[in-house]
């Protein structure tokens, strides 16, 4: 079955490996909700929301993530944190929008 968002999700990694991140775990979850990417690069660890889109019908992947997905994925975050025990570790959250192709990397898109 053809599922464009790991697609998109594979490409974003390949992407963030490219640019020297490590990826530290793909679709992480939680009873809050699910982060695609979480990745490394010196003290930084980076939440990364991949949206994927094959056309402009919807709009851009980057305007899909709205506040209650935000909200979401800072709590699961949060959980990933302190489950892991990385509290010395500095946070962004990053979203990757692959439109019809396209990579858009947008560095601290939203913060806590």
């Amino acid at each position: 079955m053809f599922n464009l968002g790991k697609i998109g999700e594979n490409k974003a990694s390949k992407f963030l490996q490219q640019k020297g991140y490590q990826i530290i775990e793909k679709n992480f979850k939680s009873k809050f909700g699910e982060i695609d990417i979480i990745a490394k690069k010196d003290n930084l660890i980076v939440f990364v929301e991949v949206k994927t889109r094959s056309s402009k019908n919807f709009g851009s992947g980057f305007e899909s993530v709205d506040s209650r997905k935000i909200e979401k994925i800072i709590k699961t975050a949060n959980y990933f944190i302190s489950v892991k025990n990385l509290h010395d570790n500095l946070l962004r959250f990053d979203v990757i929008s692959i439109d019809q192709g396209k990579i858009t990397h947008i560095e601290n898109a939203f913060t806590l």
